[in-house]
């Protein structure tokens, strides 16, 4: 009779694990300016907190740990809530395990979690699906939109789904291999790729040209096939490299967008110029 309680082990299963994987795809619908995606986090864990605690007073006492403040890249998010799911359960099934560890863990891991999301969904792949959609949208694909989705939400939903799983086999561990180089080396190459799609944005889309001749005749060379034959797209890319350090500089938005307008105008007007 007493070891009857201590075998009945609680556990998750694919079922509860592919559970918090769909329920944390609103992940980003709940933000509020006190605590961020907390309710969002909370709702992520109904299910698991359900199953674990069959207790009423220990489902209020999880779900108020949860309703802490959370902040991370929604696409992330899956990795923390699994391994907070992981968590609750050794809670769950050893009384003594300290249950303010579980938010310990989850502000641990927001901030490394987050600098990884954002450079890589936000800072590369957004921009690399948004180029290559945009491309074809202004050839009038129909496949621009099409593939800007794909390309954007594929490894979203793939990165959510093994994040959930993995997160929950690892468990505190997780913590360790985020500290080692391999997810160092996927954002290095990550950004690399992210910094190639937009050099060839800026080569195919950024049209500055000068038509003024160097010299009179017919035949005569053109000051845009000059550069060009020193190296193609020269214009573009300066004005690209102008406009980012006039940015860091902090330079209003508006004014740049101004300057810009009134050299295109003038350079219509007079030829010297096209943009």
């Amino acid at each position: 009779m007493t070891t009857s309680n201590q075998t009945k082990m609680k556990e998750l299963n694919k079922k509860d694990l592919r559970g918090i994987f769909w329920r944390t795809f609103p992940m980003e619908a709940s933000f509020n300016y006190e605590r961020m995606m907390s309710a969002a986090f909370a709702y992520s864990m109904t299910g698991v907190i359900k199953k674990l605690y069959s207790n009423p007073e220990d489902q209020k006492a999880a779900m108020k740990r949860h309703l802490e403040f959370f902040n991370c890249t929604s696409a992330m998010s899956p990795f923390i809530v699994g391994v907070a799911a992981s968590m609750e359960e050794k809670k769950a099934n050893d009384p003594s395990f300290d249950a303010s560890s579980i938010n310990s863990m989850k502000a641990g891991l927001m901030g490394p979690l987050s600098g990884i999301g954002d450079s890589i969904f936000w800072g590369s792949l957004r921009i690399i699906a948004a180029g290559i959609g945009v491309s074809l949208a202004k050839q009038g694909s129909v496949l621009g939109p099409i593939l800007f989705i794909l390309i954007y939400n594929i490894p979203n939903i793939l990165v959510r789904y093994f994040g959930t799983m993995w997160g929950y086999k690892l468990g505190v561990s997780l913590v360790d291999r985020m500290k080692s180089n391999l997810m160092d080396n996927i954002t290095y190459a990550i950004n690399i790729l992210g910094n190639t799609v937009i050099g060839s944005m800026v080569a195919s889309m950024v049209i500055i040209k000068i038509p003024l001749k160097i010299a009179s005749g017919k035949g005569a060379p053109t000051v845009q096939s000059t550069l060009d034959s020193i190296l193609p797209a020269m214009l573009p890319l300066l004005l690209t490299f102008l406009i980012a350090h006039l940015l860091k500089k902090k330079v209003n938005v508006l004014v740049l967008l101004l300057i810009i307008l009134i050299i295109s105008i003038l350079g219509a007007m007079f030829g010297f110029l096209g943009i």
